[in-house]
């Protein structure tokens, strides 16, 4: 009783953790915001520095756990943790170590990238991928080291739900390096495009429904992209309040604050349905099953975005909560292809477009509920 006690417990670790990944997802997001208002000049920025103190966090973090658990760890720990060189620490902590080094090894590999081209012109330059794949690393690393104290755990206490709430805001912090990862292809005026809902299709269910697969409690994939929604909808509201102006020419768009990302993605929609069929298909995990999810996540994704868009790029938008006309650099010239929507007459949203994206949310799907079944088996 006593060991399944301590499993309950919120790991002393953990919140250390979370707060490095929260400051990469923040420090990411300032980044962006910074590239688009001031441009770039320094490696040394706040933003970056926030970045890189999530990194040497985790990496802190899970160094201790490595040494702790092999040279103090009782038996217990010792027996439910990864052998590794010699050293022993859970799941989570190698991963998150991983991801800590992949960060740290893309950052003088930026620094040199932006000297000999100057700017990036996307988001996933070679750097910046392998500093995606660091941070992505370091926050599923956080997911596991809560995933396992959560599944050696007995009943439903306050524990497990403190460790299930845990997990879910790491995942959530997922989320939104994901929709980053996406920024690109999801501007409001994209999301009249028929790609758009592909790639959303194909990135967002592997998560949702992987956390939700894997979780204790009933709402997770709802959760998931409530905590991703707060921590975009933070930093929209702000970032303009911090006063700045572009320090690199040509500038088409005068400035005088920092830019706000968009609106986050109204992800929770589709997430309610999948804690709902989850909810009562408990037992069950094959095609059918596959494709009510997937079908349901397009529908409401769909809807809800669809509608979302027109109303960002209304004059309903231009103001401080949505933040709809806020988004452009200082690189930006001023038009009215801010208020229209984009490749509506080479890629628009068609019955076989919206077939093809139902297919791929089909894989999407079948891959999310791989992952989370794996997930609500991780022990150690």
């Amino acid at each position: 009783m006593e060991s399944i006690a301590r499993a309950a417990a919120l790991p002393r670790h953990v919140p250390a953790m979370l707060v490095g990944s929260t400051s990469i997802v923040v420090g990411i997001l300032w980044d962006i915001s910074w590239h688009m208002t001031i441009g770039r000049h320094t490696f040394w920025t706040p933003a970056h520095m926030a970045i890189y103190l999530g990194g040497v966090l985790a990496g802190i973090c899970g160094g201790w756990l490595a040494l702790k658990t092999t040279f103090a760890g009782t038996p217990e720990e010792q027996g439910v943790a990864v052998r590794f060189w010699g050293f022993r620490a859970p799941l989570g902590a190698w991963v998150a170590i991983w991801g800590a080094l992949a960060m740290l090894t893309s950052a003088p590999f930026d620094d040199w990238w932006h000297n000999a081209y100057g700017l990036d012109v996307e988001i996933l330059s070679p750097p910046h991928t392998v500093l995606a794949a660091g941070m992505i690393g370091i926050q599923l690393g956080a997911m596991l080291l809560v995933l396992a104290p959560q599944n050696r755990a007995a009943g439903n206490s306050r524990g497990v739900r403190g460790l299930g709430v845990a997990f879910l805001y790491a995942a959530g912090a997922v989320l939104s390096m994901l929709t980053i990862l996406l920024t690109e292809y999801s501007y409001p005026n994209a999301q009249h495009a028929a790609f758009f809902y592909k790639a959303s299709c194909g990135v967002y269910p592997v998560l949702l429904v992987a956390a939700a697969r894997a979780s204790r409690l009933r709402w997770a994939a709802t959760l998931t992209a409530a905590f991703y929604m707060l921590i975009t909808l933070v930093m929209v509201w702000i970032l303009p309040l911090f006063p700045a102006q572009p320090m690199l020419g040509p500038i088409e768009n005068p400035l005088d604050h920092m830019v706000p990302p968009g609106f986050p993605l109204l992800l929770i929609v589709p997430a309610l349905a999948i804690d709902w069929i989850l909810q009562r298909r408990s037992k069950q995990g094959g095609w059918l099953m596959t494709l009510g999810l997937a079908a349901a996540f397009l529908a409401l994704f769909f809807a809800s975005q669809w509608l979302s868009a027109e109303l960002l790029l209304s004059p309903a938008s231009r103001n401080r909560f949505f933040a709809g006309d806020m988004q452009w650099s200082y690189g930006d010239e001023p038009g009215g292809y801010r208020y229209v929507f984009w490749n509506l007459d080479v890629d628009p949203v068609t019955p076989a477009g919206l077939g093809a994206a139902l297919l791929i949310g089909i894989l999407s799907t079948r891959v999310g509920l791989w992952w989370g079944s794996w997930m609500s088996k991780v022990r150690r």
